[in-house]
């Protein structure tokens, strides 16, 4: 059975049973499931315990309660909640952070608290491919089991509250958990019942605690409810001064608006135009790898198997019965490569296969799924026109046919999968990324590094025969100009509409017109050489060495620039995620302890190694 509280605990560990409306401010009902629901009168198995708790609320929405003016960052509520889950120095579910504004002796510090609010509609549940997260109907509480998590990270990047927590030493995430073992026999969260001033508190949501009358749904710093809508209530009363700036290094500072709130600007450093390049190296490297490989072969597919029906010479199975198995074999090795860096960039690889469990709300299962039909539809048609003589047994009108199912399969699962790929990225938590800039992106490498690679192969071919390749070349180049016309296009509505919208979105063009301005102005400046190469070229055809030595060049430069622009896309991007301190979450100071190797003491709290 639970253990009950202890003989005298005090009253105010206790959750209070206090009157409730029937919706909250969200318009959802605070009763989770009616009387007589199925999910009604199931055990949580908490530990191995198969009891049911009698709390009266244990079917109403819960949530956190969080008055500002109380908080003296003391850190108590951190402090209880990694002792009672025993979390390693490095992670936290709950953190307090601050931001500050005003000028001595006027000096004014906010601090806010922020674990996982348990929202309504947690993106989390919905991004996470593996369906590691419930909603529970028992107080509404959202809860990650760590076993079936296989360590993606997809749910820290679309929450905006930074809630779960990947760990990277140990593959997985985790996060808060309500501490549901606590409400099943009446107590608040550890957290809560740790606090000192009364700055933290826990209920049944939108009910009022004791010595508060404020239910605000925001405070400055706190992301766009609209997202998630989170279940946590704020109180903040006393005057604020009207810009507080962070104190963790993201280049943002929040500003009172002619209704009282506040939102998100760009904190500017005006610091010169840097190259950066190693910063430009993330977490994320295997998924560059990954994303580039993956739209070049689709795009190499589509060149092969309906450039033919445009009039564009290329390598086909009846003119180059070599070198077309060599090519599309080339292709599966190249696209076999890449998903073995994708898998590997999980913290358990060996789980690859649970990506395919949550098909029905997240992007990363389409895309895994996508990028699957694409890879053996490409193998079942290489395995039919590249090795004919091993399919010699099949009647001549089916072997036909399924020449012709397969090719058009992987036509339209990869031009599919590019687009679930894409989707990843349309995260409202991610305002840089949430634009659709990534489609024009994607589909634009597809028409670049696809015609470009086919180009560079058949010309090679023809070159060693002896024979000319120019009567390809205009069609191929004209694609690839398309193409890079098309990320041209893109980027340039991009940095606009950034700069527009303002808050994280405005913050990350702001770094990468500083911390990375020389290598964004590189980036520019290759795209605009790799479109006038390949627009030259349509006009001028060289043959032979010449030809290719110039072929060669221009690849050399559109190779490089797509690179560094996927390295920018990945390295760029701001989360709409509360503010950190001046060391705890501030990615600025982790950098400084690895560089320093104080990330090589575990008190420090910040891992050595990320990837």
């Amino acid at each position: 059975m639970f253990k009950y509280p202890r003989p005298n605990e005090q009253s105010y560990a206790f959750v209070p049973d206090v009157e409730h409306p029937q919706a909250n401010r969200h318009g959802t009902l605070i009763e989770t499931v009616p009387d007589g629901h199925e999910l009604r009168g199931q055990s949580l198995n908490i530990n191995g315990d198969s009891s049911i708790g009698d709390n009266p609320n244990r079917y109403k929405q819960h949530g956190f309660y969080f008055t500002a003016d109380n908080c003296i960052a003391c850190h108590a509520c951190e402090a209880a909640c990694s002792e009672k889950n025993d979390l390693p120095a490095h992670l936290a579910f709950r953190a307090v952070g601050y931001v500050e504004g005003g000028s001595y002796p006027e000096y004014t510090r906010l601090n806010i608290s922020m674990a996982c609010n348990h929202c309504d509609d947690p993106v989390c549940l919905k991004g996470c491919p593996t369906r590691a997260y419930t909603k529970f109907a028992e107080y509404g509480a959202v809860l990650q089991d760590p076993d079936i998590c296989f360590g993606c990270g997809y749910c820290t990047w679309v929450c905006p509250y930074n809630a779960p927590q990947l760990d990277t030493s140990a593959g997985h995430v985790s996060k808060c958990n309500m501490c549901v073992d606590r409400l099943e026999i009446g107590l608040k969260p550890a957290c809560a019942a740790a606090c000192l001033a009364g700055a933290l508190d826990f209920g049944v949501i939108e009910t009022t605690p004791e010595n508060r009358d404020a239910l605000d749904s925001t405070i400055p710093g706190f992301p766009d409810t609209s997202i998630t809508q989170p279940n946590i209530r704020f109180q903040q009363k006393t005057a604020l001064p009207d810009e507080m700036t962070r104190t963790d290094s993201m280049p943002l500072k929040y500003a009172k608006n002619s209704t009282g709130d506040y939102s998100a600007k760009v904190n500017a450093n005006d610091g010169p135009s840097g190259w950066n390049l190693k910063m430009l190296s993330t977490r994320e490297n295997p998924l560059i790898v990954f994303t580039l490989v993956s739209q070049a072969v689709v795009g190499a597919f589509l060149i092969l198997f309906i450039g033919p029906l445009l009039g564009i010479e290329t390598i086909t199975p009846s003119t180059h019965r070599l070198a077309w198995p060599l090519v599309l074999f080339s292709m599966i090795a190249v696209q076999t490569l890449a998903l073995v860096l994708s898998t590997l960039h999980l913290g358990r690889p060996h789980r690859f296969y649970r990506a395919f469990n949550n098909l029905r709300y997240s992007p990363v299962s389409r895309e895994v799924a996508g990028i699957a039909v694409f890879y053996n539809f490409l193998g079942a048609y290489t395995l039919l026109t590249g090795l004919p003589m091993l399919f010699q047994w099949l009647p001549q009108p089916l072997a036909h046919g399924l020449v012709s199912l397969t090719g058009w399969g992987a036509v339209l699962s990869g031009i599919a999968a590019i687009y679930f790929m894409h989707s990843i990225y349309r995260i409202p938590a991610r305002p840089f990324w949430n634009h659709w800039q990534v489609l024009t992106s994607f589909y634009g490498n597809v028409l670049v590094l696809g015609p470009l690679a086919v180009l560079l192969a058949y010309a090679v071919i023809q070159t060693n025969a002896g024979s000319g390749w120019n009567q390809s070349t205009s069609m191929l180049a004209t694609i690839i100009s398309l193409g890079l016309f098309l990320e041209i296009i893109g980027l340039y509505f991009h940095q606009k509409d950034l700069l527009e919208q303002g808050g994280e979105a405005a913050a990350s063009h702001h770094r990468q017109l500083t911390l990375f301005g020389k290598v964004y102005g590189a980036r520019n400046a290759g795209l605009f050489a790799g479109l006038a190469f390949a627009m030259v070229l349509t006009i001028v055809q060289l043959e032979g060495a010449a030809g290719l030595t110039v072929w060669a060049a221009a690849a050399v430069v559109i190779v490089t620039t797509a690179i560094i622009g996927r390295a920018l896309f990945y390295a760029l991007v701001i989360p709409t995620t509360m503010p950190g301190a001046f060391f705890w979450r501030n990615k600025g100071f982790e950098e400084h302890a690895r560089e320093t190797g104080l990330a090589k003491m575990p008190q420090v709290g910040v891992l050595p190694d990320t990837h």
